[in-house]
């Protein structure tokens, strides 16, 4: 049975990455070769509803799915594809005493034509049920595309004209839900509630599973888990993010606002590189926003001078050794982005299961002609590399699956990848749009 996806015109680079992953975790057969990032149009063969409803019911950057009656250019053309079409008496039949309602999609433009007889237009379809506006069995959508005439005119002519019944609508109302601006605690470098839950989605976050985020900070990534039912666990060197300012903003607060506390086990002070959880903990998948050095160099816990702080360490305050008391601040030295990356894909080979993901973002430069060099493992296969452009850098987001001992693909750990440090480069020489 053809289908029809409605997708939304925002990062068109990741929408075939979420509905392939979407449909790889839910074990759903589906071509997808027609995908275009120009249009918010995508015909597939599913072999049922449920497997429709599968497909879209978490996906972000699509608006719903519909089953596939006919299109046409003009209105006269799309009629007689619906009655021409292969399965139309079927159809027809099948809904023939639903209650149901009419709906319209306008993709850049609308013809502001009399709706009500446009719908009348549709009589030969024979409906016997009652129309109701609230609470429809059926959902029956026209959508129109058009092409503006300019920047600033929206064109009144639609171009081609698409019909079907709806099967369900996508998870892009999440977005209000988890919206930065309504979120009890957050900070500057909060990542945006949209590509937070396509990362999820493309790192097949699952329910039940345990989702962790070594670079947790404000909590986007755990929330965006919890929403897709993963048991969350995240931790930060910095502990200012982790207790917040108080009970009511911190990432606990968070959870409690969404009533999803239940989905929250923790978040842990702690230096990624000197990981403290015990290696039978099962980790399912791991999704972050490794830092980028910004707003201040990468550090690990550790000292510049390791000779010169030796003799700190019997330092005693009341008869108590220093580093022993709750208020002891350990010192930390600067750590390369390259290096911190490296410790990322061995940890996620060691720990994710066959078939684990690891999704994580990537700073780059544009502004000069300079090879990106992404970071590989020998045991982890490569499946995405997507890149969100902001002028003179841009952040590509990588997911890794763990194919285990046994796989052995390209390794380039322990090299340099870039001969220039991003922050410099990002004070010095650019800013982001």
């Amino acid at each position: 049975m053809k289908y029809l996806l409605y997708l939304v015109q925002s990062h068109t680079n990741f929408r075939l990455a979420e509905l392939e992953s979407v449909a790889d975790l839910h074990g759903i057969s589906v071509d997808l070769s027609h995908h275009r990032e120009d249009s918010p149009y995508l015909i597939v063969e599913l072999a049922n509803e449920d497997e429709a409803r599968k497909l879209i019911e978490r996906c972000i950057l699509a608006r719903g799915i519909y089953e596939y009656w006919g299109e046409g250019e003009d209105y006269d053309e799309l009629h007689n594809s619906i009655q021409n079409g292969d399965h139309f008496n079927e159809l027809k039949q099948r809904y023939q005493n639903d209650t149901f309602k009419f709906e319209f999609e306008c993709y850049r433009g609308n013809s502001k034509a009399n709706r009500v007889s446009q719908i009348e237009s549709f009589g030969y379809l024979e409906f016997k049920g009652k129309i109701n506006m609230k609470k429809p069995q059926q959902v029956y959508t026209v959508l129109e595309e058009y092409v503006p005439i300019s920047d600033n005119v929206s064109s009144t002519v639609p171009i081609k004209i698409r019909f079907g019944r709806l099967i369900h609508y996508s998870d892009r109302a999440a977005m209000e839900k988890y919206d930065l601006k309504k979120r009890p605690y957050k900070g500057t470098t909060s990542f945006e509630a949209e590509l937070s839950l396509v990362s999820c989605n493309i790192a097949q976050v699952k329910p039940g599973t345990i989702m962790y985020d070594p670079f947790a900070g404000t909590g986007s990534f755990l929330t965006a888990g919890g929403h897709y039912g993963a048991l969350v666990v995240g931790s930060d060197i910095d502990g200012r993010m982790i207790r917040g300012h108080g009970a009511a903003q911190n990432i606990s607060a968070n959870f409690k606002k969404y009533n999803e506390a239940d989905k929250f086990l923790d978040v842990l002070t702690m230096d990624f590189t000197h990981n403290a959880f015990r290696k039978s903990l099962k980790i399912d998948t791991i999704v972050c926003d490794p830092p980028y050095g910004i707003r201040e160099s990468i550090k690990v816990l550790g000292a510049r001078d390791p000779e010169r702080f030796a003799g700190k360490e019997n330092v005693e305050i009341d008869g108590v050794k220093a580093y022993l008391r709750k208020d002891y601040i350990p010192s930390k030295k600067p750590y390369a982005l390259d290096s911190l990356l490296d410790d990322l894909l061995q940890y996620s080979a060691e720990r994710l299961p066959i078939g684990g993901r690891l999704a994580f973002w990537m700073p780059t430069a544009n502004d000069e002609n300079i090879e990106t060099i992404i970071p590989l493992h020998e045991n982890l296969e490569l499946k995405y590399n997507l890149v969100q452009d902001f002028n003179k850098w841009s952040r590509r987001l990588l997911v890794y699956i763990n194919r285990g001992p046994e796989y052995h693909g390209v390794d380039n750990g322990g090299i340099k990848r870039s001969q220039h440090n991003f922050r410099e480069r990002y004070f010095k020489n650019f800013r982001p749009v």
